[in-house]
């Protein structure tokens, strides 16, 4: 009976700590209303244009924060969730950017790792997202990425590995916000070791009760995040690059 308390506690914990990934309902989603209606269709129309041309399925994907976690492990629960990319050749890739972490990120399935590389996806975050971002120019950073990504995937993917290659590292290490993001956590475990300690201490009727409610809690966030293809199929994310501004 303690064992199975003690093991829903710590899964209702980690299900309550992740933010939960959002339904695949359209090819651009916007969490934080940074985008008009106008500038989401037409990102809209690109991405539908790139994947009738070529097949690839592009998704871009804005959120406040993906605290606790940091934007690469959010990015690959997304693209492991959402599918992006033919079935069998997993040519998908995300553009998730976390506003308020200030960090944006690629994520690539592995059927394009070989054309939209790690380097070549830093050389478009930091030479065309990261500046305009910087400047506040949110649409514009997203549009432009997008708009590099698609020109990877056409036909300018060569060009693209010799610009990375010819340029130095530079990734931005500016402090970023997801150190914040640890104090979510913390303060899930401190509770889980409080509860612990009350269910030794008051055995019995507290540990009974408490475990009920857990139990009604792991069964709805267990749903939280959960979300339909929206018309995409394929597998999930194999590498891509990330910055900050």
């Amino acid at each position: 009976m303690i064992r199975g308390f003690f093991l829903a506690l710590l899964f209702s914990a980690a299900a309550w700590a992740q933010l939960p990934v959002p339904p695949l309902t359209a090819r651009v989603i916007d969490q934080t209303a940074t985008l008009t209606s106008e500038q989401r269709a037409e990102l809209e129309r690109k991405l539908r244009e790139l994947e009738l041309r070529k097949g690839s399925q592009i998704a871009v994907l804005i959120v406040p924060s993906t605290a606790p976690e940091t934007v690469e492990q959010y990015a690959l629960r997304v693209a492991e969730e959402w599918k992006l990319g033919r079935k069998g050749i997993d040519d998908g890739a995300l553009l998730l950017i976390a506003k308020n972490d200030r960090a944006v990120r690629i994520e690539v399935g592995y059927g394009l790792e070989g054309t939209l590389t790690d380097a070549v996806s830093r050389l478009i975050i930091e030479n065309s997202i990261v500046p305009r971002f910087r400047a506040n120019d949110f649409p514009g950073g997203i549009a432009r990425g997008v708009d590099d990504i698609i020109s990877v995937l056409t036909g300018d993917a060569e060009e693209w590995k010799q610009r990375a290659a010819q340029r130095p590292d530079t990734v931005s290490t500016s402090p970023s916000t997801q150190s914040d993001s640890v104090w979510p956590v913390v303060i899930v475990v401190l509770i889980v070791v409080g509860v612990i300690i009350l269910c030794f201490l008051w055995a019995g009727a507290f540990c009974e009760a408490v475990f009920q409610i857990l139990s009604v809690i792991s069964s709805v966030s267990g749903g939280r995040g959960s979300g339909s293809s929206g018309g995409f199929s394929g597998g999930g994310g194999g590498g891509g690059g990330g910055g900050a501004w």
